[in-house]
């Protein structure tokens, strides 16, 4: 069930969608981060959403940091997690970018948002000029949900990364 506070957030999100997120955006998101207050790793997280969602990555950043620290729920640490190292990325970063993502992909292949955390772990490969490494990722990715040619898709990417794959070709 969706509470009161949860369904404002939404709301506010949903008017934004399809434009350019402002400054009036982060003013509304701030106000309702404001009534759960200064330790509650959500209300950051949206806080950061929205600076990251108007061009201002140097300000998300050490609000996405807060929120993981402070302990987010599995539907959104991983969110969380990509955004800090895409905005790391697009700050200029790729090391720790590439560090904090290759982490989530490592250490969460379950989670929720598991093909988006592959899309970003792939960006930031090629910006880094792993741009092999990154179609690997993205094509085992995709792999699962191909209506054909799964096994053929994952033997390739398997040998993009490396990896010695043949038992799935």
């Amino acid at each position: 069930m969706v509470d009161d506070w949860e369904r404002r957030i939404a709301d506010v999100w949903s008017s934004a969608a399809g434009s350019v997120v402002d400054h009036e955006v982060i003013v509304q998101i701030d106000a309702l981060a404001a009534e759960r207050g200064d330790d509650d790793a959500r209300a950051i997280f949206e806080r950061a959403g929205a600076r990251d969602s108007a061009g201002r990555p140097a300000e998300a950043v050490p609000l996405y940091r807060r929120a993981l620290e402070l302990g987010l729920d599995e539907e959104h640490r991983p969110q969380a997690v990509v955004q800090l190292a895409s905005s790391i990325r697009n700050l200029g970063d790729l090391d720790e970018a590439l560090r904090l993502i290759e982490a989530e992909h490592r250490e969460h292949p379950d989670a929720p948002y598991r093909d988006e955390v592959a899309a970003f772990l792939a960006l930031a490969l090629v910006s880094a000029g792993d741009a092999r490494r990154g179609a690997s990722v993205a094509l085992a990715a995709l792999a699962p949900h191909l209506r054909r040619y799964t096994r053929s898709v994952s033997a390739y990417a398997a040998a993009l990364s490396g990896v010695d794959d043949a038992a799935s070709a």
